[in-house]
């Protein structure tokens, strides 16, 4: 990626990462660090996996909520804060807040996850359910700030922010010493920032690569234009980094030091979550799955070592459920097909029997028999099925069309 200098001098640097560190002592967890054996067998070289899934409220924003927070003035903190999340930025916020002693409100959309609005408030902020999408929660948040004086927590747009999240650069390079690529997931742009100005000073040979959901990659036609480019619509299931326009603090940041930036499918993203969970034994959201979505992606395009750093662990158990299903059919585990057979005694026996000969573990069966579209003596068969790969789907397949099935979807 070409990257034109910035005219002006980066208002993040690494002595206020440095200080940021100093801060966070004792309040921040230096995060687990581990190896996946799966991931660098897959890219021929180690692959380790930074885990701040398992820091404080699930992810990393503790740090750049804790900073900025604490780098208020008394009369600003006397006033209170105010923030706008669907979930990460809230619960980071909320405890900052409660440790520094300062009144927190949180805007929150009115769809937002129950677990997520339980354990913000959980964490001594006050949650105002407002608006069915972030954009209207976030101006609600902004003209809270103006009515009442309370100072505005911005997700990723502030220096303090981005010098928070940079405290997890510092640690991967104490971590993993010999690490030549970090991949690190991008929404707004904060946390891949703030990695880039610690690891890009201490060690500028570390190639550092930015992964956005291609449903919401603000990013690439924005560094194609040298500003800040909005999207008109964004849709992901990695909710973490659905982030519209990039901030213009840290667009500046990741413009003049970052490597690259790739996207990554709701496949690939769905896929990742799925290794995490069954080869890692990690809870993952979709956002912190991001950078192993890439490795999954582009195998042998990441020198190694390689470190992929996983954002955050928040993720709703119904939204979880699902991303599983759709992780497991992209992996060719999950069938779900219909057909129709003569609706008599034994039928649906039978067809289960063929799926039991070719070993397809049925998880869910739906049988119709009255429907329009539907001869006098036919029904229909939606079935779900666990399987063991691509070539066990064929195989199940071809085991249907062999008794004399007609698979219609």
């Amino acid at each position: 990626m070409d990257r034109p200098s910035s005219a002006a001098p980066h208002p993040i640097t690494l002595d206020d990462v440095r200080g940021a560190h100093k801060m966070l002592s004792g309040v921040a967890r230096m995060t687990a660090m581990e190896t996946s054996r799966h991931l660098s067998s897959l890219v021929g070289a180690p692959v380790h996996l930074k885990c701040e899934n398992l820091q404080r409220t699930g992810s990393f924003k503790i740090r750049g909520a804790y900073v900025r927070i604490a780098g208020l003035s008394p009369e600003e903190r006397a006033a209170g804060v105010v923030a706008a999340s669907a979930g990460n930025h809230a619960q980071g916020v909320a405890l900052a807040a409660s440790l520094l002693g300062v009144r927190s409100t949180v805007f929150m959309p009115v769809g937002a996850p129950l677990p997520k609005v339980a354990a913000t408030r959980d964490y001594g902020a006050e949650v105002r359910l407002h608006g069915a999408v972030v954009d209207e929660t976030l101006r609600a948040a902004i003209e809270y700030a103006e009515q009442t004086g309370a100072v505005f927590i911005h997700p990723f747009d502030h220096p303090d922010i981005i010098a928070g999240q940079g405290t997890v650069g510092l640690e991967i390079l104490e971590q993993c010493p010999e690490v030549r690529t970090i991949l690190v997931g991008v929404g707004g742009g904060g946390l891949a920032a703030g990695v880039a100005v610690a690891v890009k000073a201490l060690r500028p040979d570390v190639r550092v690569v930015g992964v956005q959901a291609a449903g919401a990659a603000a990013y690439p036609p924005s560094l194609t234009a040298g500003h800040p480019v909005s999207l008109g619509s964004v849709a992901t299931m990695a909710d973490g980094i659905m982030v519209g326009r990039p901030g213009d603090v840290p667009f500046a940041v990741i413009r003049d030091l970052l490597d690259d930036v790739v996207t990554v499918s709701e496949d690939q993203l769905s896929s990742a979550l799925l290794l995490c969970l069954e080869r890692a034994k990690l809870v993952v959201e979709p956002a912190g799955a991001s950078p192993v979505a890439a490795l999954l992606a582009a195998p042998h395009a990441y020198e190694g070592p390689v470190v992929a750093l996983l954002s955050g662990g928040n993720v709703d158990p119904l939204l979880m459920q699902r991303i599983l299903r759709h992780g497991m059919s992209a992996a060719g585990r999950y069938l779900s097909l219909r057909l129709r057979l003569t609706d008599r005694p034994g039928a649906l026996a039978t067809l289960l029997g063929v799926l039991s000969v070719v070993d397809a573990n049925v998880l869910d069966v739906s049988h119709v028999r009255t429907d329009p579209r539907l001869g006098l003596t036919e029904a229909e068969v939606e079935l779900h099925l666990e399987t063991k790969g691509p070539e066990h789907c064929a195989a199940v397949g071809a085991a249907l069309e062999d008794a004399g099935y007609v698979v219609i979807a």
